[in-house]
């Protein structure tokens, strides 16, 4: 065997990606990369951190975040590719390439945390996994809650009804479904990465943002908001994800092992946010922003009237709406 064989056996080896289903990980323990555009500071670092302390022995997990390694909206097509082990996936970003995943990008769908966990591990949450793994090359773990979002905003004028948002330039992620999302509270929905958001708000690029409360404080975008509106029209979770061919590389064992897990440390995460979520309304008070409910029966009517009139509405499972309700 020359030299350059014998390298780069090793090399794949070490990777978890060469050879037959199993055989990266009985013979050396494979390094997974993870990419997700949240920071170091988040709760799900620290929740990527408990994760990789569990499967320690399996598995080497090499984190990396705020987009360092594939910036937003593009670790899915990175995963796809296998040029990238693991992620943390927007469901938006699920939805640009499985209509029917839009159901859950929805404005008002999910009640709250408890909710959203219940349906992923339901009928309807196995059909929406079936759907990614056999079209996207990925194995959804669970939802990664991370708060309920919520309107801030620079401009001082108080907020009531979707109307008093009309020609607000409120940054959202690119894509049809976000964008859609910014449509439904009756703003004007502004594409802008994550990490410019600061700087965006700052210089008047836009009037706010839609971020759960953790992330706000995260980012210090408060430093640059008058105001946080609580309307609570999206329940924020992203997709703790691994690839096909990561996942078929273990055996049943090590699969359980991994999944058990990823429960365990979304659980916790999930815990921690929604502690952290009471917390800080209290915070941004003491910070000088002014922090109240808006009428939320005016913005659910109008947001679930947008999306049912939509060409998202179209692509829904039929029947699937109504099962989520009643879960």
């Amino acid at each position: 065997m020359s030299i350059d064989r014998r390298l780069f056996l090793a090399g794949t080896a070490a990777a978890g990606l060469a050879g037959t289903a199993g055989t990266a990980f009985a013979q050396a323990r494979p390094t997974l990369r993870f990419s997700a555009v949240f920071s170091e500071q988040d709760i799900r670092a620290e929740m990527v951190k408990r994760f990789a302390e569990a499967i320690k022995n399996d598995v080497t997990l090499q984190p990396y975040y705020g987009g360092t390694l594939f910036r937003q909206g593009t670790e899915l097509v990175a995963m796809q590719r296998n040029n990238l082990e693991m992620g943390n996936i927007a469901p938006q970003d699920v939805s640009n390439q499985i209509p029917a995943w839009s159901i859950v990008t929805s404005a008002y769908l999910f009640k709250d945390a408890d909710h959203l966990k219940r349906v992923f591990a339901s009928d309807v949450g196995r059909e929406l996994k079936t759907m990614a793994e056999e079209k996207l090359n990925i194995r959804i773990l669970g939802p990664t809650y991370f708060g309920a979002r919520h309107v801030g905003l620079k401009p001082k004028t108080r907020i009531n009804t979707p109307a008093d948002l009309a020609g607000v330039k409120l940054r959202m992620p690119g894509g049809d479904a976000w964008q859609f999302l910014g449509q439904s509270l009756g703003a004007n929905p502004t594409p802008m990465a994550y990490g410019e958001v600061y700087t965006g708000l700052q210089s008047g690029a836009v009037d706010g943002q839609d971020n759960p409360l953790p992330n706000v404080q995260n980012m210090k975008f408060y430093e640059v908001m008058s105001q946080i509106v609580l309307t609570s029209h999206l329940v924020g979770f992203d997709l703790l994800c691994v690839t096909n061919r990561a996942w078929n590389a273990m055996n049943a064992t090590q699969q359980a092992a991994f999944q058990k897990a990823a429960d365990a440390a979304i659980d916790w995460s999930t815990a921690e946010h929604v502690k952290r979520e009471a917390e800080l309304v209290e915070f941004f008070k003491k910070q000088g922003l002014e922090v109240y409910a808006p009428d939320l029966a005016a913005f659910r009517a109008f947001a679930q009237k947008k999306y049912l009139e939509s060409h998202l509405a179209r692509a829904w499972v039929p029947g699937m709406l109504e099962k989520i309700n009643a879960i």
